[in-house]
């Protein structure tokens, strides 16, 4: 890629993460599926959603949870050990393998270390910045209906205000905390019996409210209302996503970050959490190296059940092929890259010499799956196979039209106009998945047969909705398309559709695989 077009495409790429997120008739595409209102947000944060009321709710105390606080809680004791042990893992790994490049906190350093004291600061919490809808995920657990998540923000509150826009420093980042969106209680205060189809209705109708700040908050809270089952007992898991180090640009590198995340169940028996596989995080260095874990995972991943959960993107890997850490390296190419996950399962001119797949393999179960009459929705060649690859596990997906290495950064609602510094909270990716999430809260609502099926990461699924239509989401300036060939035959059969909207034209950044981005036609 030339020096102007990886320019241009740093660009939008910048400028992509943060435009309106509105699309056809002026309508919020985040409606029914996530509460981004930061001053509802800050409401909530202040009653029951913050996160001493999520995390400790047995204590009585009712200020707010600092960091310290937090890691304090026996219940978070095997998190901080754990987060301990990845940053010595990741700093001995940096050593090992650039010995010539510093590593360590602050600006002196060529690699600049996340400060673990933060962790244990009086002057920092985490701080509400999201909550999301996930019942499109109810394919994990049906029993449960889906997921739903509180995304927190770790928040600088001890330095004060900065600058004309009195913002309180943001740190770089997030605690997930998954509940199941259907607890154990059958029935709400009002007497309504409780099921997937009646959550659903609630954040659907949610949706509709012609509400901000405080009175949203309330009316989210309420009996009957979207956040009336979303409590402490429900907790499943927490996620955590930090930017473990970055490297600024410099004459031996360009600009580079490292993101660290982890998963932690919660374990009800030692009442703590402890860590836990990534989903689908491939553990691509042992695959590599073990001949006979090799051979499982590719006659596992090959059976056509299996294939056809990859392809609609609702598979489970089992934990045995899996990791319990990841590190997402940010800004990556379109090209294939070694710090992609699962460079080099495929085989490849760049690749290793013992990939896991040959192109055989892969043409050969895209045969049996036509001979047995399944409808492959995305991979439908060797290129499609190795992309969904990429994209399912969790470090691949947020490689994929993200901000950084996170999709869903938050509003600050502590800053003194918190509208005008960030409009928008969450990545194209997430904006882009929106309308299939709606799809399905709907279809949950209705009564009938849910498609839990899903697109590449890079290109979101419409679900026969024109919503996105002309947007950076689908086919409009910045989005991600493939460049045609003049003969449609040749064009590789799973990137056919990924097409821009009229006076735009697909420049490649990547002309070993055609990936590129729309942009105005001559430029």
């Amino acid at each position: 890629m030339s020096r102007a077009l990886r320019s241009l495409v740093m660009s939008v790429l910048l400028v992509c993460g943060f435009s309106p997120a509105h699309g056809g008739e002026g309508a919020a595409l985040e409606r029914g599926t996530a509460i981004i209102d930061p001053a509802a947000l800050r409401e909530l944060d202040h009653g029951r959603f913050g996160l001493r009321r999520i995390m400790a709710p047995m204590q009585s105390a009712d200020v707010p949870l600092t960091s310290g606080d937090l890691f304090a809680l026996p219940e978070m004791a095997p998190v901080k050990k754990a987060l301990d042990e990845d940053f010595e893992r990741y700093i001995e790994r940096h050593k090992a393998e650039l010995p010539t490049e510093s590593i360590g906190v602050g600006q002196g350093f060529d690699f600049q270390l996340f400060d673990r004291t933060q962790l244990s600061s009086a002057d920092t919490r985490f701080v509400l910045s999201g909550i999301v809808n996930r019942m499109d995920r109810a394919y994990v657990s049906e029993k449960d209906c889906g997921e739903i998540r509180l995304i927190y923000r770790l928040t600088q509150t001890g330095a004060g205000a900065i600058g004309e826009a009195a913002v309180s420093p943001r740190l770089p980042m997030t605690l997930n905390v998954v509940l199941k969106a259907k607890g154990a209680i059958p029935v709400d205060g009002a007497g309504v019996t409780i099921t997937c189809a009646e959550i659903a209705r609630r954040w659907l109708a949610a949706g509709q409210l012609a509400a901000s700040g405080a009175e949203l908050a309330g009316k989210l809270t309420a009996t009957g209302g979207a956040l009336d089952l979303v409590r402490p007992e429900n907790i499943e898991r927490i996620e955590t996503n930090l930017q473990i180090a970055h490297a600024p640009k410099s004459a031996v590198r360009d600009f580079r970050t490292d993101y660290l995340m982890k998963v932690f169940d919660y374990d009800a028996a030692s009442a703590t959490f402890q860590e836990a596989p990534l989903e689908n995080q491939i553990d691509r260095a042992r695959l590599l190296a073990d001949e006979n874990l090799s051979h499982d995972f590719k006659a596992w991943l090959l059976d056509l059940a299996h294939f056809a959960e990859l392809d609609k993107g609702t598979i489970l890997i089992p934990e045995r092929f899996l990791v319990k850490s990841a590190v997402a390296a940010t800004p990556v190419g379109f090209a294939p890259l070694e710090l992609q996950p699962a460079f080099g399962l495929v085989a490849s001119e760049d690749g290793p010499t013992n990939p896991v797949f040959a192109e055989s393999d892969v043409v050969g179960v895209l045969k049996r799956a036509t001979e047995h009459g399944a409808a492959l929705q995305n991979i439908r060649s060797v290129a499609g196979f190795e992309r969904r690859l990429n994209d399912m596990t969790c470090t691949g997906c947020h490689q994929t039209r993200g901000i950084g290495g996170f999709h869903f950064p938050g509003v600050d609602w502590l800053a003194a106009k918190p509208s005008n510094v960030t409009v928008v909270p969450a990545s194209p990716h997430f904006f882009g998945d929106q309308v299939r999430r709606r799809d399905i809260l709907a279809a949950f609502r209705d009564g009938k047969r849910v498609d839990f099926s899903r697109g590449f990461a890079s290109r979101p699924q419409t679900r026969g909705s024109s919503e996105l239509a002309g947007s950076e989401y689908e086919n409009g300036w910045g989005a991600h398309c493939y460049v045609q060939h003049a003969k449609m035959s040749e064009n590789d059969a799973s990137f056919r559709s990924w097409t821009c909207a009229d006076g735009l034209a697909c420049q490649a950044v990547s002309p070993a695989t055609r990936m590129g981005m729309c942009f105005v036609k001559g430029r």
